[in-house]
């Protein structure tokens, strides 16, 4: 996701889905946007690297469609670089502070 999407808006959004928690990383990537050439104290310099933030969110199979639908509506604007959503399994999780596992660690 964009750095420039708004972080209130998306945090916002999947606490209204029931979301408990969330891990937001800044980042720098490139994907097809690339980077961008700049100007700086008169010299010319390549960007290669977009500033970008991965959101890492675990949750119930059941609350997956609700989250990519309020991620969709808060980073959406339909430009290049709105970002990625990926989906993948999650195999087991384990509190360690209570040793609760699966979904009660979640």
């Amino acid at each position: 996701m964009p750095a420039r999407a708004s972080r209130g808006g998306r945090e916002e959004a999947l606490q209204e889905v029931g979301l408990q928690g969330i891990t937001v990383l800044e980042a720098k990537g490139f994907g097809r946007q690339k980077g961008h050439t700049e100007l700086y104290r008169g010299a010319e310099y390549v960007v290669d690297f977009l500033p970008k933030v991965k959101i890492e969110i675990v949750l119930a199979d059941e609350m997956v469609d609700g989250a990519i639908e309020a991620i969709m509506k808060a980073a959406q604007t339909g430009r290049i670089g709105d970002g990625k959503i990926f989906v993948s399994t999650v195999e087991g999780a384990i509190r360690i502070r209570t040793g609760e596992t699966g979904a009660d660690a979640i």
